[in-house]
């Protein structure tokens, strides 16, 4: 399906990042992962490894500019130039704004929206001036970035800026007549390890909110967006209806929220006291792409479907929110 060879996957050591280094060497790609923990990197390695691709493991922090830079330098010294990049780590922390710092707003800032940032400016430093070699940078986004939601306004934040930076970006990529296409891929609920440990100052585990999606579900998207790029995709049901809920009905979104978007992110069990939080560092253990929710999370999307025929798809989501947005009028909203 990918017809460039060489791909760099931030966040690679585990969640969506774990899934989409194995789709994408699963169609033949060489793989450098990069990723904070070690022990993780070498494990993910070795796995790629063992699909029959070469792969490495370069142990970067995203937020820094200049390990970006450096890893970016080591992929290409072993695997040659980089056809694909991957934007794809972040950290959150689960909390209401008044009780989050502003070192943590700093943090998970420098991770998921300027660690997009380092990685794009690496990405492009390397491919702008190549002739006859196409590159592409997939930005990872969600639902969250047109809908944010409580409890997440770091994440949210962060995902918003990005598609902002996005934007701004590809309109510069079209001026300059850049070979380079640029993508978004917007993602539903995923049962990823980030829900084990993310920073939560909530008192109870966090959740993603159903219906929840096996990794392997935008992994696969993402695949798909590198093969055949385009500004956007928006994957599932759950990623659209939310986009299309916030445009048609804002404030009819703004009130449901506040009344169900606390207990659509928490479970009954409370949080142990001390329970893994990789903000500023690492998490060990032998973590891999999926998180604790095998048991409610869909292997399959319609994905695919929705983003060959998304005039479509958004038409009947006008029709099912029609009601919405009738409701939202009523109560003056």
């Amino acid at each position: 399906m990918v017809m460039a060879r060489n791909v760099v996957v931030t966040g690679g050591g585990a969640g969506v990042g774990r899934a989409t280094a194995r789709a994408f060497a699963r169609q033949g790609c060489n793989v450098a992962v990069l990723s904070r923990d070690p022990d993780r990197l070498a494990a993910t390695v070795a796995e790629l490894r063992g699909m029959g691709v070469r792969a490495i493991g370069i142990p970067t922090d995203v937020a820094d500019h200049a390990a970006v830079e450096a890893a970016a330098d080591q992929v290409e010294q072993e695997l040659g130039p980089i056809d694909i990049w991957v934007n794809n780590a972040m950290a959150t922390v689960f909390a209401p704004v008044h009780d989050t710092t502003p070192e943590e707003f700093r943090r998970g800032t420098e991770v998921t929206y300027l660690g997009t940032v380092h990685g794009t400016l690496a990405a492009l430093r390397r491919m702008r001036n190549r002739r006859g070699r196409r590159g592409t940078i997939i930005n990872v986004g969600s639902a969250l970035a047109y809908r944010s939601v409580p409890l997440q306004a770091v994440y949210c934040g962060a995902k918003s800026a990005i598609r902002g930076f996005t934007d701004s970006l590809r309109s510069e990529i079209l001026h300059d007549r850049d070979p380079i296409d640029l993508v978004m891929v917007h993602l539903p609920a995923v049962n990823t390890p980030q829900f084990e440990w993310a920073r939560n100052k909530m008192g109870r585990r966090s959740m993603p909110v159903p219906p929840i999606f096996e990794p392997e579900v935008p992994a696969r998207a993402i695949v798909y967006a590198a093969a055949h790029p385009r500004r956007e995709y928006w994957v599932g049901f759950p990623t659209i209806k939310a986009i299309m809920a916030n445009r048609i009905a804002p404030g009819f979104t703004d009130r449901y929220l506040s009344t169900h978007g606390y207990t659509g992110q928490l479970t009954h069990q409370k949080q142990p006291a001390d329970a893994p939080d990789n903000l500023f560092a690492p998490v060990p253990g032998a973590y891999a792409a999926h998180g604790r929710f095998d048991a409610q999370a869909r292997a399959r999307s319609w994905e695919m479907f929705s983003s060959r025929h998304r005039l479509g798809v958004i038409a009947g989501v006008i029709g099912l929110l029609a009601g919405a947005h009738l409701l939202a009028r009523r109560a003056g909203v």
